[in-house]
């Protein structure tokens, strides 16, 4: 979530609900819960509910996010989730002693909240080390672990699938009461609860009174909940497509996987006290244990992230100071003043100026940590024939990062502004986009974990949602509606990937041509379910992914900052939270991005120096000229088939209009190519072959806009642009 919205309060006269939802399930409990985390929170504040709980299967993907949207709107977010507990050792594959329908099952469910940011750091440890050492169908723990991670977490016994209720489900009365011990005593007074929970089950209903006795018996005191996975009671119909589009199985399936009932919504505090009148102290207990709950998850300010970062050995010249911060901007001066030497023939007063400048910024801020770690990277690749991309975004503008190696882009000879990628006047972190070759992208990972630990450096967590046409194939296979026609109805959806589902339903207009394709299918009785459920469930998480480019390196082990997974399809480790959110919990992004033309332009290489004649110079890339004519007239026909990011019809259309002859040429239309801008490339190519043409905005910004023939291409020309007409500073 990049914005929190703040929801209307509940209707005037509705009173505060004496009440609070502790097993919550939001769609981060992939294709299982069906409700968004918005949802979920505004249809609490809604009830007037002055807390709610996120207790996701196996899970914390949703969990800052929730934490955040819940003070947003005056709620106390209780943190949880829902474990799997391993019979035994989370290490070992033990199936359960008891089995239904002759299935066999390896895993109970445990409720943990958070009580407080200790109950917070176990609750990640805990979730982390269920996927790294206790998967086995589904990610788990055990009482051991639960022995060295409990402190700051409240328990509940958890549904019918809870270790206690299924001991007394299959009348193992003698272990229900001892597992009901062991966790009272381990966790304490009003720590440990035993849950009763009513949809409407034969087995719910047979069991409730034994856990009422159990915990009288005990002296445990009681919770009622409701097993919430979807927000309102007429999304039930809902959840169930979404349990099959996950178990592959079609709704009209007997013989499947599904939710009995419709019970399994947010009920309002009236609907929760007819569960168990009986017992008004498992009404008041949910209160008691929200009230307990304090939780703020700890945001790492940006000046705060460079205490975060990880460190490696410095070389033992550069070990002089106790303050380690010194030693590296020690190390960092070094490098720059090393190749500062190698980058130019003489180091002019210019060139002196501006790399103290950059120096003492990058000093002040505190960032000399984060550009040693981009350097050894890219060092260490360089050394070992891994090719590097000369330098991509903001970080090209640094003549430190040039002359580090990090980058290979001259920041003198392009005009590039250090502003645009670092100044104390708009405090952010650095951010260097690095390019690797793809096929060696992977050792440069192994590379990184071998310097900073395996329990230091993961990957980041993204997630595929249903998007219209991906809900129209996914719902109309449990439908069992013909592929032939859920194609078609699949392509009236516009291919906008920012179109939504009622976009197909809007009469299209001027700025929407493609839309109300659906709109003559609207009342067609063979699709009524198929739309109703789409609108439903567009937009709910499907499943998990890793970034593309995106790694984290902790000082620490990564659950000491964020709870880790394992993605399924990789056996990948990554931070469960995603990259827009990552960095406040103290975890710096680096870019790994592995490009496949770097991979191209190396087999062309080999290829070229394998058919070398006798004496021939070795060829490499790095020293073929940026002015070859022959390279030019290619470009100029449009002759680019295969050439990143110039390879498209319509680029190729642009190249024989401008016909570029230099390589700034080449960068401007490459800029001018996307949204927004490509409307000024008639006025750049009009420029071009009538100078007449060209008009500044005013006739000081000549020097600025000469180059890109009076069109304001670049970010640095808006910024000195700014600077000129209206007297911002460049880091304003």
């Amino acid at each position: 979530m990049a914005d929190y919205h703040e929801f209307p309060p509940a209707p005037e006269g509705t009173p505060e609900s004496k009440f609070v939802h502790l097993h919550v399930h939001s769609d981060y409990s992939l294709l299982d819960g069906a409700s968004k985390i918005d949802t979920l929170v505004a249809r609490a504040k809604a009830l007037n509910m002055k807390a709610l709980a996120l207790t996701d299967h196996g899970n914390m993907f949703g969990i800052l996010n929730f934490e955040k949207l819940c003070h947003v709107n005056g709620i106390n977010p209780l943190c949880g989730e829902e474990f799997y507990v391993a019979e035994g050792s989370h290490l070992e594959k033990n199936p359960l002693p008891y089995s239904k329908n002759g299935k066999q099952s390896y895993y109970y469910h445990l409720i943990l909240i958070a009580q407080n940011q200790t109950g917070y750091k176990n609750l990640c440890w805990l979730s982390s080390i269920a996927y790294t050492e206790g998967m086995y169908y589904k990610p788990r723990i055990d009482f051991e672990l639960l022995q060295k991670y409990h402190e700051g977490l409240i328990c509940l016994s958890a549904c019918i699938q809870g270790e206690v209720p299924k001991a007394l489900e299959n009348n193992d009365t003698e272990r229900a009461y001892e597992t009901a011990k062991k966790y009272k005593e381990l966790f304490g007074p009003d720590h440990y609860y035993i849950e009763l929970q009513d949809h409407g089950l034969e087995e719910q209903k047979e069991v409730a009174p034994k856990l009422i006795q159990l915990a009288h018996d005990l002296d445990i005191p009681l919770v009622v909940t409701n097993d919430i996975h979807y927000c309102n009671r007429d999304d039930a119909e809902a959840q169930d497509a979404l349990v099959c589009i996950g178990t592959k199985k079609l709704m009209k399936d007997r013989n499947r996987m599904h939710f009995d009932g419709d019970q399994w919504y947010m009920k309002t505090e009236d609907e929760m006290a007819l569960l168990f009148p009986q017992c008004p102290e498992a009404m008041e207990n949910t209160l008691k244990i929200a009230n307990m709950c304090d939780l703020t998850i700890h945001q790492y300010k940006t000046q705060e992230l460079k205490s975060c970062l990880p460190r490696f050995e410095l070389p033992k010249e550069f070990q002089k100071h106790e303050d380690y911060t010194k030693n590296q901007d020690d190390y960092v001066r070094y490098l720059v003043e090393e190749g500062l030497k190698k980058r130019y023939k003489e180091i002019t007063p210019e060139i002196r100026e501006r790399a103290e400048y950059e120096l003492g910024i990058i000093f002040s801020m505190g960032f000399s940590g984060y550009f040693l770690i981009v350097w050894e990277f890219i060092n260490w690749s360089k050394q070992n024939g891994i090719p590097i991309g000369p330098g991509r975004g903001s970080g090209a503008g640094s003549l430190v990062a040039y002359a580090m190696t990090i980058t290979d882009i001259d920041p003198f000879r392009y005009k590039l502004i250090f502003e645009r990628f670092l100044n104390p006047e708009r405090v952010s972190m650095p951010d260097f986009d690095v390019d690797m070759d793809f096929e060696f992208r992977q050792r440069i990972i192994e590379h990184t974990i071998d310097l900073y630990g395996d329990e230091q450096v993961g990957h980041i967590v993204t997630f595929g949602t249903l998007k219209p046409k991906a809900c129209i194939a996914d719902v109309g296979r449990v439908l069992d509606i013909p592929l032939s026609e859920v194609n078609i109805l699949k392509k009236c959806v516009p291919d906008n990937p920012k179109a939504k589902f009622k976009d197909a339903f809007t009469p299209p207009d001027e700025d929407h041509p493609d839309n109300g394709q659906l709109i003559p299918y609207k009342d067609d009785p063979r699709y009524q379910k198929l739309f109703e459920l789409c609108f439903k469930l567009e937009g709910i998480n499907r499943q998990t992914g890793l970034h593309a480019s995106g790694m984290v390196i902790g000082l620490t082990p990564l659950p000491d900052w964020a709870p880790v997974f394992m993605d399924s399809k990789t056996g990948t480790k990554g931070v469960q939270y995603t990259m827009d959110i990552i960095e406040p919990c103290g975890l710096v992004k680096f870019d790994y991005l592995g490009l496949k033309t770097l991979s191209l332009i190396r087999y062309a290489e080999d290829i070229i120096n394998r058919h070398l004649k006798p004496g021939e110079e070795k060829f490499s890339i790095e020293n073929i000229s940026d002015s070859d004519e022959k390279t030019f007239d290619l470009f100029s026909r449009g002759d680019t088939v295969a050439v990143f990011q110039f390879e498209s019809p319509g680029m190729q259309k642009i190249l024989r209009q401008a016909k570029p002859r230099k390589l700034e040429e080449l960068v401007a239309l490459n800029a001018l190519y996307r949204p927004g801008p490509m409307d000024y490339i008639p006025n750049y190519i009009d420029g071009k072959w009538k100078p007449e043409t060209i008009h500044y905005p005013d006739p000081c910004l000549e020097d600025i806009l000469k180059e890109t023939y009076g069109v304001m291409v670049y970010q640095e020309q808006v910024m000195q642009v700014a600077q000129r007409i209206a007297g911002f500073s460049l880091g304003g």
